[in-house]
Parts: C-alpha cells; structure tokens; sequence
C-alpha cells in the first residue's frame, strides 16, 4: 500500500515539474540599439521628418505673412480685394494642414517609410528570439522593456544578449 501511495505522489510531482514552463526576457530597446541597420533607420527617418516639417513649417509661414499683409492692407481694400485676399489666405493654410496630414498623418509618408525602413529589422530580431527561445526550451519570452508589471527579473533569464549573438551582433 505504501509502495503504491508514494509512486502515486511522485507520478503527481513528475506532472507538475513537467508541466512546468521556462520565462526568459529580451529587452527590445538594448536590442535595438545595438543593431547598426536600426539606428542608420532612425537617422533616416528623423532627416526625412526635419525635411517634410520644414516644408509644412514654410507654408505655414508663408499663411502667416499674407494674413499679416492682409491685416495691414484691409482699411484700403474694397470688399472683393478682401474677399480675394481671405480665400488665398484660407486656401494656404489648407494647403499646409494638408501637406502636414500627407506627410505625418495615420497613413502618412512618414509611417510608410517607417513600415518599410523597421519592419525587415523587426521580422529579424523577431525570427532570432524565436530562434533562441527554441534553442534553450523557453516556452515564453516577454519584453523587458515594454513591460511595465515586471518589478524584478534574473539576470539569468535575460537572453537580449544571445539574440544580439544570434543576429551577428555579439556583446
């Protein structure tokens, strides 16, 4: 009877360890980082973005003076040459609002650039995590970085150094 208690108990421990899952954590931002082809992309963007603000910022300028025209010139204007001048007006700074939604809106030149720079640089660092995880048995592997409910984690089970190894980029 003892015999069959106690490999009823280590049969029900056996299952537990078995179901037993390894974490380990990345930290996407040092990752990142470390990875040359992301950071000549986000210098990439960041001229292409001081470019396109500059374009909006000239147009926006440009409003502005001919409101400022405007305003000095009214009292000499008849009512058409007001109406002529409000409607240049109104359509520039239209032409700005739309040049600025163009360039940085939702679907804007800006995300798609961004999507076409990150996204090859994403799927790699992606394919590598998933790479490591599956090398070492780890069934789950959270972002350090984005994870805000993480208080304290090992050193031990950070692999951000492996995917960096893995992507060709040792530390």
């Amino acid at each position: 009877m003892k015999k069959i208690v106690l490999t009823l108990l280590l049969a029900i421990a056996g299952l537990g360890l078995a179901n037993a899952q390894k974490f380990a954590l990345v930290d996407m931002e040092y990752i990142l980082r470390n990875v040359p082809a992301y950071e000549m992309a986000n210098e990439q963007l960041n001229q292409q973005s001081l470019r396109w603000e500059r374009e909006v910022s000239e147009l926006t300028k440009e409003a502005e003076t001919m409101y400022k025209s405007y305003e000095a010139d009214r009292v000499f204007l008849t009512d058409e040459q007001k109406k002529k001048r409000e409607e240049a007006i109104v359509a520039k700074e239209k032409e700005a609002t739309e040049l600025r939604y163009k360039y940085f809106g939702p679907e804007g030149e800006l995300y798609k650039k961004r999507q076409s720079l990150m996204k090859p640089i994403q799927e790699d660092v992606y394919n590598a995590v998933k790479t490591v995880a599956e090398e070492k048995g780890y069934q789950t592997v959270f972002d350090r970085a984005s994870s805000q409910s993480i208080v304290f984690a090992s050193p031990r089970i950070d692999i951000s150094n492996d995917v960096l190894a893995k992507l060709g980029y040792s530390k």
